[in-house]
């Protein structure tokens, strides 16, 4: 009898990048986009929210709660809600803007990116306000989205927002990319790169402090505005041995917040202990409004990666910049 092969299986063949255009349970419409070598990401018309991104063994990397309500006007809770022309209630619209529970539609002829030869797996997302949006915030815009798959799976979204106003009005707005990362414990993760900073506390009316330890861990409820954040930022996961790494531009900002035990008990569409395995990291713009003059353009990117746990913020490479 010939003895059995030793051998490791072959790799799968690599699979041509994808985007296609699908229906989730409920009926609301997503797009599905495939990485040629397995990574895969989902993004919800409604809100033009980022729901799915899993690695190239299935790993889902964002959380979504059990409870999320994928139905309008309710926005989704987890994945990567994007919070415009408000952040939190800093304001009088609704809590995050309108953005995240509005219908996007396809972007069939956007502005053209800087070409990259890396990125073949991409959707174009446009918002404009409706005749109700202009009554609660009275600013002609263009917001174009673009959600992107790099080659070795890192996640980038890019946000384009024009102001049309014919009037001659300038606008400001706030900006978060309000990313819930899906994590083993809340106990066992580690954030780096916010050392040192000022930053906002959510929790004692905004007051004013100064980030003290050499790294953020959690123990309690958080909710931070760390300002002129650095462009990159570590989430160590110890157990899963796997650390996120952020990268921003057009930014300054960077949320963290995790609503613990007695804030989740208390909301709806989040279950009593899912808050131990989801962590915030927001790129934003909150302290300091973005304003635009008729015909200006703001851009903001964010591109998230999954390592090895073996990185943090000191090792990652300074010279690397974000892939359009």
């Amino acid at each position: 009898m010939a003895a059995a092969s030793s051998s490791s299986p072959s790799p799968p063949t690599p699979q041509p990048s994808s985007v296609e255009r699908t229906k989730g349970p409920t009926g609301l419409e997503k797009l599905v986009l495939r990485e040629a070598r397995g990574w895969s990401a989902e993004v919800h018309l409604y809100g033009g929210q980022v729901t799915s991104w899993k690695n190239d063994r299935g790993d889902e990397l964002l959380f979504v709660s059990s409870k999320a309500i994928f139905k309008p006007p309710k926005a989704i809770r987890g994945g990567i809600p994007i919070c415009f022309p408000q952040f939190g209630t800093q304001g009088n619209l609704e809590k995050h803007g309108f953005a995240r529970n509005r219908l996007w539609v396809i972007d069939d002829n956007p502005p053209p990116l800087p070409v990259n030869t890396a990125i073949k797996t991409f959707a174009d997302l446009i918002l404009k306000p409706s005749e109700e949006d202009l009554k609660i915030w009275p600013h002609s815009f263009e917001f174009r989205l673009r959600v992107a798959l790099a080659s070795g799976g890192d996640l980038i979204l890019t946000s384009r927002i024009r102001n049309t106003n014919i009037d001659g009005r300038t606008f400001s707005f706030q900006f978060a990319y309000h990313t819930y990362l899906s994590i083993s414990d809340i106990s066992e993760i580690r954030v780096e790169g916010l050392e040192t900073l000022d930053y906002l506390d959510n929790l004692n009316e905004k007051e004013r402090f100064t980030e003290q330890g050499d790294a953020i861990v959690f123990e309690a409820e958080v909710d931070k505005i760390y300002l002129d954040a650095p462009p990159k930022i570590a989430i160590i996961d110890h157990e899963k041995k796997r650390t996120y790494v952020l990268r921003k531009d057009g930014l300054p900002d960077t949320v963290v917040w995790n609503p613990w035990d007695k804030k989740s008990k208390n909301t709806q569409d989040l279950g009593d202990e899912e808050y131990k395995h989801m962590l915030c990291v927001e790129p934003a713009a909150v302290e300091k409004p973005i304003t635009l003059k008729p015909g200006e353009e703001w851009k903001g990117r964010m591109e998230l990666s999954a390592v090895p746990s073996s990185y943090c913020s000191g090792q990652l490479d300074p010279e690397k910049v974000l892939q359009d």
